[in-house]
């Protein structure tokens, strides 16, 4: 698992030190005017943003209600002091994707 976050990463970065190559020739195109390159990484960005954000958030969601789930089964008694908790971590995690749909929404205004 670290291997493939080592390798995620060092993808990101070669990807950034390869853009950084053309920043100059994109400023002055972004400054000129709206590019098509722009608007595509603005529309890139709002959809893999959105799209990582809910899987992850899908995700750690997922986990806490198998936590919790687990810790019911082992203490049914503890089930009213858990369900609080719960729901307030659960709301926490949604509102993180929220923000991003709302990030989204104003990226995509911008093209």
């Amino acid at each position: 698992m670290i291997k493939r976050i080592l390798v995620f990463f060092a993808f990101v970065s070669a990807v950034f030190a390869a853009d950084s190559a053309f920043a100059a020739e994109e400023a002055v195109a972004i400054a000129a005017g709206s590019s098509e390159l722009a608007k595509f990484g603005l529309a890139l960005g709002a959809g893999l943003g959105l799209g990582l954000a809910a899987a992850i958030g899908a995700l750690g969601q997922g986990k806490a209600v198998a936590a919790a789930m687990e810790g019911i089964s082992r203490n049914p008694n503890a089930s009213d002091k858990m369900f609080l908790p719960l729901i307030l971590g659960l709301v926490f995690m949604e509102s993180l994707v929220i923000y991003m749909l709302v990030v989204a929404f104003f990226l995509q205004g911008k093209i």
